[in-house]
């Protein structure tokens, strides 16, 4: 009787250890998995496009943008020719600066419907309200804006920066008006084409 006693508790403890072994080593392998897919993700090549400015409404405002995507997408824009001080910067509904006043590129990119507001807003804001910066006095300035919610090329339209287009406005957002904040002039214009 000890005997099967004893063949019993030794069967119990060797599927106690096997069980924990067993854990033990799916544990290891999700770890090993986890840490493959993070360095496939690195591996992924960043998508960068990069434009020209082009001067509107007789401005001489010229410049260049970059937006790099990869899960995020960020934006870095370099402009020279402006006046001194706060300017707004948006994009717009269409890649299409053909006229004169940058005017062919639309409105403010809005395909979430939203009332026009300062980026992160409760009230809410459109995908296209950037915000404002500041020129120095000889008429230069960086832009620098990242988020999740935009992708270059994606399915998700309301997320696809492509088709449409950056302007620079003379003026500053006041993140009240509808729908655009009152921003002045298009004096600079890009357009994001495929």
């Amino acid at each position: 009787m000890k005997k099967l006693q004893a063949l019993a508790l030794g069967l119990i403890l060797v599927m106690a250890f096997s069980c924990k072994q067993a854990k033990k080593e799916a544990e290891e392998t999700s770890e090993e998995i986890e840490e493959a897919v993070d360095q496939m993700a690195e591996k992924v090549e960043p998508t960068v496009i990069t434009f020209k400015m082009e001067p509107k409404s007789d401005s001489g405002v010229s410049g260049e943008v970059t937006f790099t995507g990869n899960g995020k997408v960020a934006m870095k824009a370099i402009f020279s020719g402006l006046s001194e001080g706060e300017h707004a910067i948006h994009l717009h509904e269409k890649a299409d600066c053909s006229a004169a006043d940058g005017t062919s590129t639309g409105g403010h990119w809005n395909p979430t419907f939203q009332p026009h507001g300062q980026w992160g807003a409760e009230e809410g804001y459109h995908k296209g309200d950037i915000g404002n910066f500041t020129a120095d006095a000889e008429g230069n300035a960086t832009v620098e804006f990242e988020t999740d919610e935009w992708c270059i090329g994606c399915d998700d339209e309301a997320k696809n920066i492509l088709g449409k287009a950056v302007i620079v406005h003379q003026g500053v957002d006041d993140f009240t008006s509808q729908p655009s904040g009152a921003a002045g002039a298009r004096i600079s214009c890009t357009g994001i084409i495929q």
